[in-house]
């Protein structure tokens, strides 16, 4: 089983599409979201449309979780509050219940599927933990690999029960050692934050046991243009790296 694990679209429809494109020429059995599929960007219903045409399942996000808790709303910074009041007028009553009805996580084949940090948050960031809080984080599940999201940063963090490892995977692929569990975050499709404008996915080859980080091309300034049309923060179409007036 290959399974693609996409996270953070941000109503990115054109970033979407490419990496859907993309995991059709790659190959793979099942797609899979980690939530944050709205939020930041100009096209949450059509995102929304799409996975649920394909039936690509999801979790929920913490910009989906604002959608249904207004206190947690107000708890968003200036920036993504303003985005989501924004995306609340573009969603359909059905897409605002499907966004409404995701869980806050999924196990899959033996391992966890979560937005923000295990076990099961879809709003607390996994920000360079030290040793010992990553300590604590491994004892939170039984599962020896963990899907998470939510901070837009690819990072890979494993664990041998006694000692843990930090690194910052690129392209390409990378075997997991069976005497380590992992909690990998699996970088952003609609808004990467790491100073490139690709969007960015994995393949999770269950059989090798074995991750592939895919980096994805795709047009920022289509999707940079429809953000400014919209009234959205200017800074949401310049985290995509687009360079035109705001």
């Amino acid at each position: 089983m290959r399974v693609a694990i996409i996270s953070d679209i941000h109503g990115n429809l054109e970033a979407l599409l490419r990496v859907l494109d993309d995991v059709a020429q790659v190959g793979a059995d099942r797609i899979m979201s980690l939530g944050d599929n709205i939020g930041y960007g100009p096209e949450p219903e059509q995102v929304v449309a799409l996975l649920r045409q394909r039936g690509i399942a999801s979790i929920m996000g913490n910009h989906e979780l604002a959608l249904a808790s207004p206190g947690y709303l107000e708890q968003l910074n200036p920036t993504a509050r303003a985005s989501m009041r924004i995306t609340r007028t573009l969603l359909s009553p059905a897409a605002t219940a499907y966004c409404l009805g995701l869980p806050l996580f999924r196990l899959e084949a033996g391992a966890r599927l979560v937005h923000g940090c295990p076990p099961d948050s879809p709003s607390t960031y996994l920000f360079a933990p030290p040793p010992a809080r990553l300590r604590r984080l491994f004892q939170l599940f039984a599962e020896p690999l963990c899907f998470f999201g939510h901070t837009h940063l690819l990072l890979l963090y494993d664990w041998d029960g006694v000692t843990s490892r930090t690194s910052e995977p690129r392209a390409g692929d990378y075997q997991l050692d069976p005497e380590r569990r992992y909690l990998v975050n699996v970088g952003s499709v609609g808004q990467p934050r790491d100073g490139t404008s690709h969007a960015k996915y994995l393949i999770w080859d269950q059989e090798r046991a074995a991750l592939t980080v895919r980096l994805v091309r795709y047009d920022v300034a289509v999707t940079a243009r429809k953000i400014m049309a919209l009234g959205f923060p200017a800074i949401n179409a310049q985290r995509l790296g687009w360079q035109g007036e705001p």
